[in-house]
């Protein structure tokens, strides 16, 4: 890296494709009588919801359908409370078995067993056990429950290390839901919802861009309140996209500002695609300031990792760790130019975010969130020098600097204190030293960004991979063998993160959810096509925005 890289002019045009263009602000000015008419129609539909919790209060099954119904629908912020009060019912119910708890079908206990866990409430895996035998297989007898076998393929996928039980309902059930998907007609409206479930489980998949395929899929089965929930989500949709393109407007405003596309050509210019993370993790409407702010440092990311991966010189990208583990402006006289710009920007977007929190919650992070930039910039060197040398790493000492260098420990430890998390030196080194619901988030980025067969938007890049250094690593391993066990990886990296979002714990749910967001957004953000598109990512935005 003596010399600076080529920037390649095709690469310009295919890194600008995330732009934020006109087509995304074109936001709608209603008339005042049409806004308060739209306003009426929907309180009258969130009353309707709300009676319906009520109406079925003592019916346990019907409450968990319903609490189900709402949070796939991604309506679920309107009724915390309700969901709050059935969750809790249902867990007392369940760890007490008291003499009128009658016994549940596979659907109602895998339901249960989902919604608990899916709330942070620990439920032991051996709930299942009455449906296996004495060597832990579930009974071929199920075979025909395909309601119960489809929520034992949901419930299965909140496994933690050690629980045999659900790695066999994961096995099982995909098994037999395939098989019986072979006796469907291709356009069976159970097979549609049988295929919708295999491949988009829900605890794996974000809510909003699921939620129009499961009302379609669904209608049917919520019965009269299935359309109050469908018309009630459809307004939710306009009021929130409505919400997103104020905030694209307002991030658009800010990136042409800071000006940073401008001074380095470079570097990939995507600050739709970068909002699309914060709008992936925190889905709250409510939320908007959250999202826009934590959209600063996840461009920075971006920028930064194109210095070092595309652009600057070894000896340049030294003093530029220095820089910013000494944090002081005057650190940033020995810098080229280019790097100024970026310091500059670093310090001071980082500085304004601590001081918004302090405002807010009586706490100023900035130590915090420096050392989470310290850490990166000196995983991004580390990675540099490797390349530098031509040093191929084991693939454990890879990884282990690849968490950090995946970003995802500066974007959780911003969203921590963003979120009114941290609000003194205890809770803040909660977060400082890596916590297990962060590196879970970060090896779930790292590895699925080691998989992808193209590299991000043609960025010609040398950062190195997991499969790369695996594979030289056992010399007899093939590409496919190897995604396989990165695969793996992943899946252990997730129940981690499953036990990490169960209570007991130091984070409030709305954390944990976002840092679940985050993981499920990784597969669409990396998922390349032959052409090196995102078609998945492309598709969400569309649902988003």
């Amino acid at each position: 890296m003596a010399d600076h890289l080529a920037i390649h002019p095709d690469n310009l045009a295919t890194t600008n494709k995330w732009s934020i263009t006109q087509d995304y602000l074109n936001i709608q000015d209603s008339n005042t009588a049409a806004h308060d008419d739209f306003y009426v129609r929907n309180e009258q539909k969130l009353t309707d919801i709300r009676r319906k919790f009520t109406n079925i209060k003592q019916d346990p099954l019907e409450c968990l359908k319903l609490v189900d119904a709402v949070q796939k629908a991604g309506i679920e912020y309107h009724f915390k409370d309700e969901i709050d009060a059935i969750l809790k019912r249902q867990y007392v119910a369940t760890m007490t078995k008291s003499p009128d708890h009658k016994q549940q079908d596979l659907f109602e206990l895998s339901l249960s067993f989902r919604l608990l866990r899916q709330q942070g409430y620990y439920v032991p895996a051996d709930v299942f056990d009455n449906f296996t035998d004495k060597e832990g297989k579930f009974s071929e007898k199920l075979g025909q429950d395909i309601r119960g076998l489809m929520g034992l393929y949901e419930a299965s996928q909140f496994i933690v290390e050690g629980e045999d039980v659900l790695e066999e309902a994961e096995d099982f059930s995909r098994r037999i839901l395939n098989l019986q998907l072979n006796t469907f007609d291709g356009d069976h409206y159970e097979a549609k919802i049988v295929r919708h479930t295999l491949r988009h489980p829900y605890h794996k998949s974000l809510a909003r861009s699921t939620a129009k395929e499961f009302m379609r899929n669904n209608s049917v089965d919520l019965n009269a309140c299935g359309n109050v929930l469908q018309e009630l989500a459809e307004m939710d949709f306009d009021m929130v996209q409505c919400i997103h393109q104020k905030e694209l407007l307002e991030i658009s405003r800010w990136w042409k500002e800071l000006g940073l596309a401008k001074e380095l050509k470079f570097a990939r210019d995507q600050p739709l695609k970068w909002h699309m993370w914060t709008m992936a993790a925190l889905t709250d409407p409510s939320l908007s300031m959250q999202r826009i702010e934590l959209t600063k440092p996840i461009s920075l990311i971006y920028i930064i990792d194109d210095i070092f991966d595309v652009y600057g010189t070894l000896d340049e990208l030294a003093l530029f760790t220095q820089a910013v583990n000494r944090w002081e402006v005057g650190a940033m006289e020995q810098l080229p130019d280019y790097m100024k710009m970026c310091f500059k920007a670093l310090y001071d977007i980082t500085n304004e975010i601590g001081n918004k929190v302090h405002v807010k919650y009586g706490w100023n992070p900035v130590t915090s969130l420096q050392k989470a930039w310290a850490s990166l910039f000196d995983a991004f060197l580390v990675e540099a020098e490797w390349f530098a040398s031509g040093h191929v790493p084991k693939a454990d000492e890879y990884l282990k600097n690849g968490i950090i260098s995946s970003g995802a420990h500066v974007v959780l430890v911003h969203m921590f204190f963003l979120l009114g998390e941290g609000r003194n030196k205890e809770s803040a080194n909660i977060v400082d030293d890596y916590p297990g619901i962060i590196t879970s988030v970060a090896t779930i980025l790292r590895l699925w960004d080691d998989l992808g067969s193209a590299k991000d938007e043609n960025q010609d890049g040398h950062d190195g991979s997991y499969i790369t250094c695996y594979m030289k690593e056992h010399e007899d391993c093939s590409v496919e063998i190897a995604k396989r066990h990165v695969y793996k990886m992943i899946s252990e990296a997730w129940k981690r993160l499953n036990k990490e979002c169960l209570s007991p714990n130091a984070y409030s749910l709305t954390f944990k959810k976002a840092s679940l967001n985050l993981a499920r957004m990784v597969s669409l953000m990396y998922s390349y096509d032959e052409n090196q598109g995102l078609p998945q990512l492309e598709e969400h935005i569309k649902s988003m925005v």
